[in-house]
């Protein structure tokens, strides 16, 4: 379109600039190349198409909700509401780890446990009666070298001999970066794949996949909960770029895809989740503090609403209503909701003082103002 002078108007420009950033995407350009190969559309309604599924869809957070959680049933037993354990906790980070496993007993998980190191297992039982701690976990400077080969041996057997009765791990909260530590819960997460047990990984449990993407590559129940600057680190790695916020569906989408199809749960304002075929966003509630714990709280309740989203598709029929039936998926978007609310109601209280054990506190009343108990 041209204005009245001749010069190209600025809506044009724009639409002009977006279209080249467009076409210069790897997926963009491969999917092109295999339309072109079928005879199917041209181009220009291939464009368009794509723009349209590219779109992050605001996700029906509470119908989830309502959906994947399952009724208050006295006939149920102890565990059939989730079995989540949480992988993290060293000397210098006790709190990440209790935020996140406190905040699946919050929810509604029958049963919470922490697998620590020796160090961190006193302060961590201290927290709360309620987990069940495992000071298994060893950190470099308390082992000799000769050592190391055997203690990682026993290391992962302790945690082996747990690992049928879980329905998710959450590992990375409070983990820490010692090298020999970041070994074994490698090993730990190869334990949880050949197993088929969901993965939540948060905090440095996204340092050690970074570096070794093998961890997670094609595992589909695995989910990643990057901030900004891990999200960053990811893009770098991965997609070898920087990050694109004026394309943030498609480069989110890209990466997911490009790391095998696992979910990621891109934090921000508004909350980006993809499993590299859709993207969904979840903006409802929020709150502007931000302190320090509200990943660890988002990792604790993404584990108990997958593993219940599991559950709940598996004894779904064919004709469930639910957009998407990727159990991470669903448990990424309804966690996300829950815990936005619960800062939401938290900072309504509180304001400026806010922290995280405020927002533990409100998770309970949040899921009831959706789900009522009874």
């Amino acid at each position: 379109m041209l204005m009245k002078h001749g010069m190209p108007s600025r809506l044009a420009f724009l639409d002009c600039a977006k279209n080249c950033m467009l076409a210069s995407s790897p997926v963009f350009r491969r999917q092109q190349f295999l339309i072109r190969s079928l005879g199917g559309a041209s181009d220009h309604q291939i464009h368009f198409a794509k723009m349209k599924d590219l779109k992050s869809v605001e996700a029906d957070a509470e119908s989830i909700l309502r959906a994947i959680t399952p009724p208050l049933d006295p006939s149920r037993h102890k565990g059939q509401a989730g079995k989540i354990a949480v992988i993290g906790g060293c000397r210098e980070y006790t709190g990440a780890p209790y935020f996140a496993a406190i905040s699946a007993l919050k929810i509604g998980a029958d049963l919470s446990h922490v697998f620590c190191t020796k160090d961190a297992a006193p302060v961590i039982k201290s927290y709360s009666p309620e987990l069940i701690v495992h000071p298994v976990l060893e950190e470099s400077y308390s082992i000799r070298d000769e050592d190391k080969r055997s203690i990682a041996s026993k290391v992962l057997s302790e945690v082996d001999k747990w690992m049928e009765r879980f329905d998710c791990l959450v590992i990375g909260p409070g983990l820490g970066r010692d090298p020999f530590l970041l070994d074994c819960v490698s090993e730990i997460m190869r334990l949880a794949k050949k197993s088929n047990i969901p993965m939540v990984i948060d905090g440095d449990g996204l340092f050690l996949v970074t570096n070794n993407l093998d961890l997670v590559s094609g595992y589909a129940l695995a989910v990643l909960t990057p901030n900004v600057n891990e999200y960053k680190r990811l893009v770098q790695k991965v997609l070898s770029s920087e990050v694109n916020d004026l394309d943030a569906p498609q480069q989110l989408l890209s990466l997911a895809k490009q790391i095998g199809n696992l979910t990621i749960l891109r934090k921000g304002k508004s909350d980006l989740i993809s499993d590299g075929e859709t993207v969904k966003s979840v903006s409802i509630f929020g709150s502007p503090r931000r302190c320090g714990g509200q990943g660890d709280i988002l990792s604790g309740s993404v584990a108990v609403f997958l593993s219940w989203a599991r559950q709940h598709i598996l004894a779904a029929d064919a004709n469930t209503n639910l957009s998407s039936k990727n159990p991470t998926v669903l448990g990424s978007i309804a966690g996300s909701a829950l815990v936005r609310k619960a800062a939401s109601l938290a900072f309504l209280n509180k304001k400026r003082s806010t922290v995280t054990g405020d927002i533990i506190e409100c998770l309970g009343r949040s899921l009831e103002d959706i789900i009522p108990a009874s």
